[in-house]
């Protein structure tokens, strides 16, 4: 059987999705989870459409593919599938061709598994390596600590105050009510939370997003902020043990996130907060042509 190269669509949307589901485990390398497509909603379903990717053969998806802008694409392997020839080599393929509709020509970054075949087939390509980033994981085993602030969960009437401590915390960022009611309508949102932190003055003062992949998974932070105007407070990792928390009481066994490594500071919050950090992950870039 061939692999065929597709873009879902709307309605293909949650087939990717639940694919991806399939695919998290505490012990495979770190990978495109739900809630990264869940928070791309945020553009709406067209856009979020638009955006996927799936590589399949015999009916079975065994790639799935994020563009998250239009020079990178954030990619997931099934499992079973990391080191299959065929479709290291359609994919390679697919990705080098501007024609194939995947990246375009010149500079481009691709984020995928660690010890995937793709890896080995890039480098022959003369495809370099791109800063380094962090994951990190806390398990979900025991309880969590309490975080020692107000925590609320954010409903639509919420959306507001929540979008504007993203903004406050991550300078240049578009989100706003609009988008975030975007985000709230897609399908990977029932898996989903969104919590602010408050000082003793009601201040809101850090939020967070979290998505579950189902019971027993791994749950993904995406996005964490502490406002800008309260930094050093110990609010990021206050609002990051109320993710972790959050995360548990849905039922997956672990909590990860992925931050630059050169974000020093938010790699300390996460292993403050008792997250373990991982080994370094490198996106795979061409340069200009």
């Amino acid at each position: 059987m061939t692999i065929a190269l597709g873009g879902p669509g709307v309605d293909g949307t949650v087939a990717a999705v639940d694919a991806l589901r399939e695919w998290q485990e505490d012990g495979a390398p770190p990978q495109l989870h739900p809630g990264d497509v869940g928070w791309f909603h945020r553009f709406g379903a067209e856009a979020t459409a638009a955006a996927l990717r799936t590589w399949s053969r015999g009916g079975r998806i065994l790639a799935v593919g994020l563009l998250d802008g239009p020079r990178l694409l954030r990619l997931a392997i099934a499992p079973d599938a990391l080191r299959d020839e065929e479709l290291a080599r359609r994919l390679v393929g697919d990705l080098i061709d501007p024609g194939r509709g995947v990246l375009p020509e010149g500079r481009a970054n691709i984020e995928a598994p660690p010890g995937a075949l793709l890896h080995d087939l890039l480098d022959a390509e003369g495809w370099g390596t791109d800063e380094p980033w962090t994951p990190l994981r806390r398990d979900l085993a025991g309880p969590v600590e309490d975080p020692g602030v107000r925590i609320e969960v954010v409903g639509p009437e919420g959306a507001r105050e929540r979008a504007a401590v993203h903004r406050a915390s991550f300078q240049g960022s578009t989100f706003t009510e609009e988008r975030w009611h975007a985000m709230a309508a897609g399908p990977v949102y029932a898996d989903a939370r969104c919590l602010v932190a408050y000082d003793d003055r009601d201040t809101a003062v850090a939020a967070v997003t979290v998505w579950s992949a189902g019971p027993g998974r791994p749950g993904l932070i995406e996005p964490m902020g502490a406002h800008r105007e309260h930094h050093g407070r110990g609010y990021g990792r206050a609002i990051t043990l109320a993710a972790a928390a959050a995360l548990r009481e849905m039922g997956c066994s672990s909590a990860f996130v992925c931050t630059p490594s050169s974000l020093v500071a938010a790699v300390a919050t996460y292993v403050s907060a008792g997250f373990r950090a991982l080994p370094e992950v490198r996106d795979r870039t061409r340069g200009d042509e």
